[in-house]
């Protein structure tokens, strides 16, 4: 970019919602979980004595961490920076409590919040710590260097209840700190908001209203569309540019762009699901979903792959022929043109750029990952938190502002908790759906306590789940279906990140420029039957990357930390051969995710590890290390540059062997996804599937799903481009159906 424009998005805030009455835990519980938090992250000073408050350090060996902070501040940055941070931790934080406990209150499951308990309990007895800690004082009672060991012997333990405690608590709390902390940002030189850009304008959507009362609303239309992301709101266009009524109810609210990007902490609660992440029963996944108006399209990254050749004749030998025509086609290419999809604006950052050079130099394939941002160079890396810009075209920029013009009206602020069935001439017939709505509060926003509950009924012709791949199967679970395949065959391209960094590098805070411009397929297809990893560059947002961190001790991480602004990080993706199923909690009846990383799938995530860690070394990182506490990070040797070996440096082979050996096992390893498909798959029988190959749900008339969860199986690309096209073809086939029947209506009355 040839211009900077410091501070030109300056978001406005977007007060959270107030959280849920009660406590999570007791006060003694909090005090033990604090101790782990302060552990995790310390307050390191100088110390001759443990202390439970402070990480004591030997006088020479603390100037040398401050040293090596203050050496890795931005420029013109208060020295004093480094002492601040350093003696930083988890209770000096104002927010940090307030944040997990707003977490683990409203956004926990009811049977870990259980689990959480008993251990935070257990620690606080001398039988429970003589058992988890070989001492029977108090955990917090405990120096901070012993606690250290313990939680280092914890992530190693043969005990898998203990290994598993050790990786939630790590990834609570280095993300928890990452959204909250007051010094961190500053230590790294990490703007709220993109410094290149301007801000932009975004669509002036109306919203349905409704006055307070004790007695349901009740509307009418000829189509509802639950959830405005992807799919929904492709359909909404369709239909309302072809003459029918459309009402789009979403859960979420609208934000603008004039509050994007928001905070992590903000963007956590106001734009995903469950508080930013949902862990899999297992405890092995974290799985990021959104919840935003204009869904998923409104916190990706601009990634618009079409569906490849060989998932779409794989989808067609199953029956769906659709796949392989060139209608599909058209589809693909209507919702890519509507959007302004290309490569040819983009202006690849650092990150990208390794990705781009080092797989060319080691003859890996690779290209361009185009883009929707409407023939824009989108130069911003925030996307993950909302787009202030209104640059990227999806669907709250694009669709659905077509869909309002066509006639189409929105309600947010509603939760659909069942479809309305009836028996029409022996079917069972859709005809509504029945939610809660709750207004915005009277200055506008969410965060007040006069906000307005009504039961809103909405009558319609057809009714369309479009809620996505976590809540779509729950919703239809909510409405009594009984199809066994509901909430089945979830696929979620499970990754994990290899990161590397390069001090002989001028500072190139990796958060800026676009996020995904680039990615390498050569391992697409390790198993001759399109099963493999892809390579991509990850957000580079401080709080995310702290997610997904290996944690050591409590020094490493804050040293680690401090090395962002020179460090890449690439995701292995893998397109998933084996599957998991999402399930209601039996207790509150939220999203539940049961899904266990098959060794197939891992060790294809290792193979793309291992390419990953190539490319780093290619490129000339010092250092490279994975979300793995079992593998130490690589240092590069410093031999003579005119005998450079490449990969093939003896230290770096050795290394690489390592990994191999050791592999991704369960509960060392940090994977995450942010795809999920397949939990309403499409098929040609009941007994295959939930949706039969117009979308509709097999058992029923007037009811459809269109959106992620119909895929067949793993999509191998980002879904957004999959997920429309299947509901632009979907919704054009309930267009002509109303078409036709209203046809059928006018000649009955003349």
């Amino acid at each position: 970019m040839t211009t900077t424009q410091l501070n030109a998005i300056s978001p406005l805030e977007a007060p959270l919602p107030p959280p849920r009455r009660g406590e999570a835990l007791t006060d003694s519980q909090w005090i033990t979980l604090m101790a782990i938090a302060d552990t995790l992250v310390p307050s390191i000073g100088v110390s001759s004595t443990d202390s439970p408050k402070t990480l004591g350090l030997s006088k020479s060996d603390y100037t040398s961490v401050k040293e090596t902070v203050r050496s890795r501040l931005p420029p013109k940055e208060d020295a004093n920076l480094a002492t601040r941070y350093l003696s930083e931790n988890p209770s000096s934080v104002p927010g940090f409590r307030e944040f997990l406990g707003r977490f683990m209150r409203d956004y926990l499951h009811t049977e870990a919040q259980k689990g959480i308990r008993v251990i935070l309990s257990a620690l606080d007895t001398r039988a429970g710590c003589l058992v988890m800690t070989g001492s029977s004082t108090s955990f917090h009672l405990q120096p901070a260097n012993v606690r250290e060991q313990v939680l280092q012997g914890w992530s190693q333990s043969y005990l898998k209840p203990l290994r598993a405690s050790a990786k939630a608590f790590q990834g609570l709390m280095l993300s928890t700190w990452g959204r909250t902390s007051p010094t961190i940002n500053l230590t790294l030189g990490f703007p709220p908001a993109p410094v290149h850009g301007k801000p932009g304008k975004g669509y002036e959507y109306g919203f349905i209203q409704f006055p307070p009362s004790a007695e349901p609303e009740t509307i009418e239309t000829d189509v509802v569309i639950i959830g405005s992301g992807c799919g929904g709101g492709v359909c909404a266009k369709t239909l309302a540019e072809a003459g029918q009524r459309v009402i789009v109810c979403e859960k979420a609210y609208y934000w603008g762009p004039e509050h994007m990007p928001m905070t992590s902490a903000d963007a956590s609660i106001h734009l995903y699901q469950n508080g930013g992440v949902i862990g899999t029963d297992d405890g092995e996944l974290g799985v990021v979903a959104a919840q935003a108006f204009g869904g998923g399209g409104t916190v990706n990254w601009s990634a618009s792959l079409q569906t490849q050749g060989y998932v779409r004749e794989e989808w067609a030998d199953q029956g769906l022929t659709f796949f392989t025509s060139a209608g599909y086609q058209d589809s693909l290419d209507r919702v890519c043109h509507r959007m302004g999809v290309s490569t040819k604006h983009i202006d690849h950052n650092t990150n990208n750029q390794m990705l781009d050079e080092g797989s060319r130099k080691l003859g890996f394939s690779h290209k361009d990952v185009p883009q929707n941002t409407g023939g824009n160079t989108h130069y911003c890396g925030y996307c993950t938190m909302g787009c202030g810009a209104a640059e990227k075209q999806g669907p709250v920029v694009s669709f659905l502002p077509d869909a309002e013009r066509a006639g189409a009206q929105f309600i947010e602020g509603f939760q659909a908790n069942k479809i309305i069935f009836e028996n029409i001439n022996g079917k069972k017939t859709a005809t509504g759906v029945e939610g809660t709505w709750i207004s915005r509060d009277s200055n506008g926003g969410v965060s007040g306590s006069d906000q307005t509950t009504r039961t809103v009924i909405i009558k319609a012709k057809r009714v369309i789940v479009s809620s996505g791949t976590i809540q779509s199967p729950l919703l239809l679970l909510r409405s009594q279906l009984k199809n066994p395949h509901i909430g089945r065959n979830l696929h979620l391209h499970p990754v994990t990140i290899v990161f590397g960094y390069y001090p002989d590098r001028p500072r190139f805070n990796p958060w800026e420029g676009g996020i995904l411009t680039k990615a390498c397929d050569q391992f697409e297809n390790l198993d001759g039957h399109g099963h493999g990893v892809k390579l991509e560059c990850m957000t580079m947002i401080p709080s995310w990357l702290l997610a997904f961190s290996p944690w050591r001790s409590g020094t490493e991480i804050k040293n680690l930390a401090t090395k962002m602004p020179w460090t890449s990080g690439h995701l292995s993706l893998a397109r998933d051969r084996d599957t998991g199923r999402v399930y209601p909690d039996p207790v509150d009846g939220t999203a539940r995710v049961a899904y266990t990383l098959s060794n197939f799938d891992r060790n294809h995530i290792l193979e793309g590890a291992i390419a990953a860690a190539k490319i780093a070394h290619v490129e000339g990182a010092k250092e490279i290390w994975l979300c793995h506490n079992g593998i130490p990070v690589f240092h590069r040797a410093t031999a003579d540059d005119s005998q450079d070996l490449g990969i093939n440096e003896p230290s770096f082979q050795a290394w690489l062997k390592t990994l191999r050996k050791r592999g991704l096992p369960p509960l060392e390893t940090n994977f995450g996804t942010a795809h999920q498909m397949g939990t309403c798959r499409m098929a040609t029988s009941e007994r295959a599937g939930v949706v039969d190959p117009s979308g509709k749900v097999w058992g029923t008339e007037g009811l459809y799903v269109a959106d992620a969860s119909v895929f067949p199986s793993a999509s191998g690309v980002n879904p957004m481009v999959t997920t429309m096209a299947i509901s632009d073809f979907i919704s054009r086939g309930i267009a002509r159906d109303l078409a036709q029947e209203k046809g059928v209506e006018q000649r009955a009355r003349l």
